[in-house]
């Protein structure tokens, strides 16, 4: 799984009064991954924000900002009946597992020291690290929530890798995040994920266009970037790319689904009675009529019209037009086996 980007319907620490109309925004553009802070909005505004999130099929993630005990118990006590997937935060494992025990919630509390509000992180490098790794050995810790960019003092991708390291476990990186770069540098010290709130409310993440739309299509698609998740593909248009073919009966692949081959393929008079030893194949009719002869009888495809040919069986295609223009769709290893005169079939097909 790539890079995960959560969005957090918080400004300054605090789950913002129209989160209900962030929330549609983010839903519409896809987002699957939605949290809200335990201030801001009462415990029956996050359960409906939860049930939102979860109609959708989105994860949804409640993020602790309490500084003492009773209020941390009292958030971890809401996170269950709210019914969060994940419970990121907070520092008092000891008094939360507890209360999270059989709920199914993951938690992710805060390594190093967590004062003020909003949150700073204290501590060296050295010491958050010891902390990430005390946590992590925790039974029903399943990972950690880092406030990288909440340190005063710290080297930030120094941090982040020195907590992925000892942690073993995923790490979401939180605060202060509102740039590619920065992104960037957060998958590349090897961090799970990281989230984004108040930068993306006000507008601070560079994008085409104003307001929160804008802000969430940037962000969602520079993680996209960044995990290899955009697609070099464009698309082709079937005239143009039959009229580049100069030759009949010789195959010109057009694209790849997985191992499958997508050729284009100009039929004129008849070819030889033939098979594939392995693979079937199939003969997609773009313009004209193609007659494909069995041995057991004689199929017509007209143009919009497809045939399956199964491997093994020999058969003979013939165009009943001048031309036939064919979309051949089969596995890169397909080869034709036939008579001594099969001066039609070719191994490897060029591009197209």
């Amino acid at each position: 799984m790539g890079l995960r980007f959560i969005f957090m319907l918080t400004r300054n620490d605090q789950t913002v009064s129209d989160a209900a109309e962030h929330l549609k925004t983010a839903l519409s553009l896809g987002v699957r991954h939605i949290g809200f802070k335990d201030v801001g909005l009462p415990v029956s505004d996050l359960k409906s924000l939860n049930a939102s999130i979860k109609a959708k099929g989105a994860t949804s993630y409640l993020e602790v900002v309490s500084l003492d005990r009773e209020s941390e118990i009292a958030s971890a006590r809401a996170a269950v009946e709210i019914g969060v997937d994940v419970l990121l935060g907070g520092t008092r494992v000891d008094d939360v597992l507890p209360v999270l025990n059989g709920s199914g919630i993951d938690y992710y509390p805060f390594p190093g020291r967590i004062v003020d509000h909003p949150s700073v992180l204290e501590g060296t490098v050295a010491e958050i690290a010891q902390s990430a790794r005390d946590l992590a050995s925790r039974d029903g810790v399943g990972g950690l929530d880092l406030l990288a960019y909440r340190s005063p003092t710290a080297d930030v991708p120094e941090l982040i890798a020195a907590v992925c390291a000892a942690a073993g476990k995923p790490v979401i990186v939180a605060g202060s995040i509102a740039s590619k770069e920065r992104i960037a540098a957060v998958r590349s010290a090897g961090a799970a994920g990281f989230t984004i709130g108040t930068a993306a409310l006000e507008g601070h993440y560079p994008a085409e266009g104003e307001g929160l739309e804008a802000q969430l299509a940037g962000i969602v698609r520079d993680v996209a970037e960044l995990n290899g998740h955009l697609s070099p593909f464009g698309k082709k248009n079937l005239d143009s790319a039959f009229g580049s073919l100069s030759e009949s009966w010789t195959p010109r692949v057009a694209g790849h689904v997985n191992d499958m081959q997508i050729k284009l393929a100009r039929f004129e008079g008849a070819h030889t009675w033939h098979f594939n030893p392995r693979e079937d194949n199939l003969l997609l009719i773009h313009r004209g009529r193609l007659l494909v002869r069995f041995r057991d009888r004689e199929e017509i495809i007209e143009e919009g019209e497809f045939i399956v040919v199964p491997h093994g069986v020999e058969h003979c295609p013939v165009a009943l037009t001048e031309t036939c223009e064919v979309v051949v769709l089969e596995p890169s290893t397909a080869s034709a086996t036939g008579g001594s005169d099969n001066a039609h079939r070719t191994e490897k097909a060029a591009s197209v």
